[in-house]
């Protein structure tokens, strides 16, 4: 099941399966991504390579076979040298293939691709995913790829891999976006999906303005747990950001509506056969539900909330299914992170929250016991949620209010504009990817906030267990956008130029305003904290 890579010699040859830089440019614009390419083609003066003999067959045959669809890319467990690209298919497909290069040498190199596949749980219905690693890339490069199987128009895009040490870094977040579609009704008539609404396609044009390394998703990635039929909105997902993640990898975090009844043990088949993520979990039910990597000097450690978090908010209420395992994995990430003198910023990507001043979801108990004392005792800088479809971001905050039944997180120091991140964490919840039910306009105007200190044993009439919420002082608040519901934020490292020096992180918060998707800036803020190369480093 796992990709199959060629020989060194294999990857430097221009062999018949080679593809030239004049043809692969091409196939680029046929496929759509001629913009890309054109971007690419003012980085260097490579002459064009001869023209090799037929490298594949470029035209779909009178088979029927499936297309090429949802092509999107994530990092592997090295974003260095490692990428993978994935696609789905309607059926199943003949040797499915990744061929790649850059615009200096070609399309020299390929590599098979895996196929995962689910069964949806509701409709019956099989889904073919295919995933394809690839290895021994070169750091800080840009790459060309091109996605097929037998009988297949090949489709394509462009990748940049991760620079090795300390570079300037861009990434961009936001989660709970939806799927800009409509839907056939169990009824049969024309209907609107779960959610939707034009935003969710125009932030993925906004992430495509700023153009970042890499992009965070921190789940309900299209809520197509409430639909009718899910198979489509997952499709549909992946056609509107397949804009975007054929070109930078979109980490996803596994959000409550990921969980879809009878797909999986724990409900999150579907998400896990769609992506492939370097997950270090041994048990195929775990697999790619928590995950972390580096790129320049940032450390992202990515977690499923659902297993930590009191709320009941998927389609089974799934709380301590790890035993403690994604417990432990993200103290052994944090320690090593904290050790590693080649890591300044731990950045930690999740769904649900531990603040929130808005009558909406809530902050929940679970995830501050659990949580709040793994990042107080490891310094974590950054927390990115969604949850909540709103803009809201913390103080920096460690420790907790003394006597607080809540364990209210305790502010260290009110400053919203230059935020020295040794003193404490930032969160930032960062839901509004274009989800239909926003919250902006829920936040409590008196000072306070709620938190989820306890659910029911058993489920309520609406089939989900009843929350017992506790109000508190929301003494940790920062800044809240209480006029636009839509917005991703950017984030930029300046890595510092020598040992021990200041790094800066600068954090933009975009609004996609209605009615044409067009961005404007909320607001500006950096954060910064010493460089782990200086002196005396170490927790």
């Amino acid at each position: 099941m796992t990709a199959q890579t060629e020989s060194a010699e294999d990857r430097s040859a221009q062999g018949p399966d080679g593809l030239s830089r004049r043809h692969a440019l091409g196939l680029l614009g046929t496929a759509g991504a001629g913009a890309a390419a054109t971007g690419l083609l003012g980085a260097g003066t490579a002459q064009a390579a001869p023209l090799a003999g037929p490298a594949l067959h470029l035209t779909a045959d009178a088979s029927g076979a499936s297309s090429v669809q949802g092509l999107h890319l994530t990092f592997g467990a090295d974003p260095r040298t490692q990428m993978t690209v994935s696609w789905i298919t309607d059926g199943p497909v003949t040797k499915p293939v990744v061929h790649y290069g850059t615009l200096e040498h070609g399309f020299g190199s390929k590599v098979a691709a895996r196929t995962v596949t689910y069964v949806d749980g509701t409709s019956g219905r099989t889904v073919y995913v295919h995933h394809a690693r690839l290895d021994r890339l070169t750091p800080d490069t840009d790459y060309l790829y091109l996605a097929t199987h037998e009988g297949a128009t090949p489709d394509s895009g462009t990748f940049r891999t991760a620079p090795r040490g300390r570079r300037p870094v861009t990434f961009t977040s936001f989660g709970d976006q939806s799927a800009p579609q409509v839907t056939w009704s169990a009824a049969g008539t024309v209907a609107l999906d779960a959610n939707s609404t034009p935003a969710t396609k125009d932030i993925v044009t906004g992430i495509e303005q700023v153009a970042p390394l890499f992009h965070l998703l921190n789940g309900d990635l299209c809520y197509a747990n409430l639909d009718v039929d899910r198979v489509r909105t997952w499709n549909n997902f992946f056609t509107n950001n397949t804009r975007s993640a054929r070109f930078r990898p979109w980490m996803p975090a596994a959000g409550n509506h990921e969980i879809e009844k009878a797909n999986g043990p724990l409900g999150l088949g579907a998400y896990q056969a769609y992506f492939s993520l370097p997950s270090t979990e041994t048990d195929p039910e775990l697999a790619g539900l928590w995950y972390a990597f580096t790129a320049g000097s940032v450390r992202v450690i990515v977690l499923q909330n659902d297993d930590n978090c009191l709320q009941d908010g998927g389609d089974v209420y799934i709380s301590g299914y790890s035993g403690g395992r994604q417990l432990a994995f993200l103290e052994k990430e944090l320690k090593a992170a904290r050790d590693s003198k080649d890591v300044d910023w731990v950045v930690v990507a999740m769904h649900q929250v531990m603040i929130s001043s808005s009558d909406a979801n809530g902050a929940d108990l679970g995830l501050r016991e659990k949580y709040g004392p793994l990042f107080d005792r490891y310094g974590v800088d950054l927390v990115l949620c969604g949850h909540e479809h709103n803009y809201e971001r913390s103080l920096a905050v460690r420790g907790v209010v003394t006597g607080s039944e809540t364990l209210t997180p305790n502010p260290v120091s009110q400053a919203t504009d230059d935020i020295d991140a040794d003193l404490g964490t930032v969160h930032m919840i960062l839901g509004g990817g274009g989800v239909s039910g926003t919250t902006n306009q829920n936040f409590f105007k008196d000072g306070t906030g709620k938190v989820i200190t306890a659910v029911s044993s058993t489920a309520g009439s609406n089939g989900k267990r009843t929350p017992t919420y506790v109000k508190e002082q929301a003494v940790w608040t920062g800044v809240r956008d209480t006029d636009h519901p839509y917005g991703f934020a950017a984030f930029t490292v300046d890595p510092g130029r020598h040992p021990g020096d200041t790094t800066r992180m600068h954090v933009t918060y975009y609004n996609v305003n209605k009615p044409h998707g067009e961005l404007s800036v909320f607001e500006n803020f950096t954060l910064h904290r010493r460089r782990s190369d200086g002196h005396g480093h170490g927790h």
